[in-house]
Order: C-alpha cells, then sequence, then structure tokens
C-alpha cells in the first residue's frame, strides 16, 4: 500500500491529501514504512484460550500485508513501547476494532492491517481517558474525540491528541 492509498483510505481528500503528502520531508517521518510488504512476509498467529471450555486453542491472523522485514524493524530509534503479538494477552490487536493499552500509549487495529497509536492522555485535562472507539479516538473522562490523526473532532479536543508511529514485522509491534 502507497502513502497516498493510506492516506485515502483515512478519508483524506483535496488540500488535506496534498498537505499530509508534503508535510513528512525525511524518511524516518513518514508514515508508510508502518505498511510496507516485507520480502518475506509471514503472517501472526496468536494462541488465545480465553473462552475455551475445553482447552482448545483459538487462533487470529494479522495481515501480512502490514509486516516489514525485522531487520529494518530493529534500526528503528526512539522506541516508545514493543509489543509481542504472539502473545495472548496482546491477541486484542489482531481483530479490527481491537485496541490494548500499555505504558501510557493507546494501540488499536482500526481496519484490516492497520495499526494505530497515541498517547492516552488527554489534552483537554491531563488525565488518563483515551480509548479507541470503533474509528476514532475518546476521552472517557470529558468526551473529547480525536481523528486516527490526532485532528480534534469537538470542542473538548481542540488540542488535538499525539499520535505516534507504528511498525510491525508480523511478530512485533514497534511503537515510535
Amino acid at each position: 500500500m502507497t502513502r497516498l492509498d493510506f492516506l485515502k483510505s483515512m478519508g483524506f481528500r483535496g488540500p488535506a491529501l496534498m498537505a499530509l503528502l508534503t508535510s513528512c520531508v525525511n524518511k524516518e517521518d513518514t508514515v508508510i514504512d508502518a505498511l510496507t510488504i516485507a520480502a518475506e512476509p509471514e503472517t501472526v498467529v496468536a494462541v488465545d484460550t480465553v473462552g475455551t471450555s475445553n482447552g482448545t486453542l483459538n487462533t487470529a491472523k494479522l495481515p501480512s500485508s502490514l509486516a516489514i522485514t525485522t531487520e529494518a524493524l530493529n534500526k528503528i530509534t526512539s522506541v516508545k513501547l514493543r509489543i509481542d503479538l504472539t502473545s495472548s494477552s496482546n491477541a486484542a490487536l489482531l481483530k479490527v476494532g481491537g485496541y490494548l493499552i500499555q505504558s501510557g500509549i493507546v494501540v488499536a487495529q482500526s481496519a484490516a492491517g492497520v495499526l494505530v497509536a497515541a498517547t492516552q492522555t488527554c489534552t483537554h485535562e491531563p488525565k488518563k481517558g483515551i480509548i479507541f472507539n470503533k474509528t476514532e479516538f475518546y476521552c472517557t473522562q470529558h468526551g473529547a474525540r480525536f481523528s486516527m490523526t490526532g485532528a480534534g473532532l469537538n470542542t473538548f479536543g481542540r488540542n488535538g491528541l499525539t499520535i505516534y508511529k507504528v511498525a510491525t514485522d508480523g511478530n512485533t509491534v514497534v511503537i515510535y
């Protein structure tokens, strides 16, 4: 998926799309690295035994089109959080709409194969109340709403929200 396709899938059109396309001048500032296909893409399989009465295993898969190479993933600097997708405790990230909160960061799968991450601290008042709600980030404390790009969607969210870059090799998610 190209950066243009990704931004279009997020709903950007016209001048807003052009502004985003031209805003990232450094390679490390681009979003597309998190969405390139690895040379040998793999599919992540997470084991989840929760809710099974007979001990059988439920598995979920993250699309391989999301993965970059492990080598490229390990070269990322300023890592804020690493998440092991093979751990059953992180299985929420393997389904669309699923999210988890770790180390003050909300990480979610917003669409098939698209991971997004934001700070858990709301900009309306500095309280850790941000969650992922279907297509946006939402503050449970005051009702502030934010787009997946961090833009405020109502008066309480007018200050925006910090959004982090996300990359994965299929087994590990890196937030930076």
